[in-house]
């Protein structure tokens, strides 16, 4: 016998009828003798429904009341659930966030779990009881509901694995595992039997929306098996596995586990900015004031005492706001320089372990791109990932190209 967390995303309680097979397969579980908790999201469009509901009363909601509001959309599912499964027969309870003891800061619409408690949990499964738990929600130390921000019924369901010592965590979601791509822009993507919590990290913050990337912290700290499943049809999924420091098991690695890519960027450059001690904290400090995140960061070195650019990527959606503080904040503040600017950019990075242990990858990257006549505008590296900046217009060139240069095509894995 097994204890499984199982977690169903929007599209996968979507309706009533995508509900009732959700109870057919938690009771395949059960019936094989493993106890089962269920955690689930609101319906596919409830939250966005539910916000846009408080944004017509009040376009600037308290953070608080808008966790009153968001919450009650995995109330709705967890209830239904339950009822399906008692329709087959299984004995199940449903629970809130709260109610099922899961403790948080007081950050509302972004709250961190600080701990579980689990002893009532235990009992109703030592009674042979199948829990479904609301996802995305927790309580404060005031008995405030609190909400753990998007992609957060993920981070419950790991949470919930870790806590129980669960065998595994399986994720469901509209997609059948992780893939070395989107199949949306490379027909040849080929799903992956098993990735590295490094690596799915890196996919996660790159831009591959299979996984939220806090779960997969959670997973990688407290070592939790974790699996990507379909709702929709039967098959093995991805396996995230712990990652290895053995070196006869990185010598079998693949050298690129996948490719990742998002629009979601926006280029800005400082043009002649003094070349002085402190310059990048008097540029970045008033925009990490403003709460913006910076990724990549490119400084071109000058002769001495004269100037340099300094170039620096942000989330697209912040792209205005960072403009209106370089141009009112940062230039006044330097006396000199222009603010040039592009949000008509891309990013596209390679991801895998087997980078450790294989030299050239760069090089190889960069000279495919520059066959498919594709200029790279910025590089940064880490030990499992390159990425580079491109224009946007030529992205989906770029990864299907990559994909089939580094043996990632479905055709190339069949033949080998």
């Amino acid at each position: 016998m097994a204890l499984y967390v199982q977690k169903f995303g929007g599209t996968s309680v979507g309706s009533v009828e995508r509900i009732k097979a959700v109870a057919e397969k938690v009771k395949r579980f059960r019936d094989d003798g493993h106890q089962v908790v269920v955690v689930v999201s609101a319906m596919s469009g409830e939250t966005n429904r539910l916000i846009g509901m408080a944004n017509e009363i009040n376009d600037e909601p308290t953070p608080r009341e808008m966790d009153m509001l968001v919450s009650t959309g995995e109330q709705v599912t967890i209830s239904l659930l339950a009822m399906a499964l008692h329709k087959l027969g299984v004995p199940a309870t449903s629970y809130t966030g709260s109610q099922v003891g899961i403790l948080t800061d007081s950050a509302h619409t972004k709250a961190r779990i600080q701990r579980i408690e689990t002893d009532e949990m235990r009992e109703d499964l030592d009674e042979g009881k199948v829990l479904v738990v609301a996802g995305f929600q927790g309580v404060d130390e005031e008995g405030n509901i609190t909400t753990l921000g998007r992609g957060g019924s993920d981070t419950t369901g790991v949470a919930l694995a870790a806590a129980l010592g669960a065998d595994e965590c399986q994720i469901y979601t509209d997609v059948d595992g992780v893939y070395t791509t989107d199949p949306r822009v490379c027909s040849k993507a080929q799903r992956l039997d098993t990735v590295t919590v490094e690596e799915m990290l890196e996919l996660a913050s790159l831009g591959s929306k299979v996984l939220q990337i806090r779960a997969v912290e959670f997973a990688g700290k407290y070592n939790v098996p974790l699996r990507v499943l379909s709702s929709f049809q039967d098959g093995p999924g991805t396996l995230i596995v712990a990652d290895t420091d053995e070196e006869e098991d990185s010598m079998e690695e693949p050298l690129i586990s996948g490719i990742a890519f998002t629009a979601n960027e926006a280029k800005l450059t400082l043009l002649n900015t003094p070349d002085v001690p402190g310059v990048a904290s008097r540029i970045l400090g008033p925009i990490a004031d403003a709460n913006i995140e910076v990724d990549m960061i490119v400084q071109n070195v000058a002769p001495a005492g004269d100037y340099t650019d300094f170039t620096f990527t942000v989330a697209k959606g912040d792209y205005k706001q960072t403009l209106k503080i370089l141009n009112e904040q940062v230039l006044p503040d330097l006396g000199e320089g222009e603010v040039k600017g592009d949000d008509n950019i891309a990013k596209v990075s390679l991801v895998g372990v087997g980078m450790r242990s294989h030299a050239g990858v760069a090089s190889k990257m960069f000279r495919v791109l520059s066959e498919e006549n594709i200029n790279i505008r910025m590089v940064s590296t880490s030990e499992i990932k390159i990425s580079v900046v491109i224009d946007e217009k030529q992205m989906e060139l770029a990864v299907r190209a990559l994909h089939s240069a580094f043996g990632l095509d479905k055709d190339d894995i069949e033949s080998e």
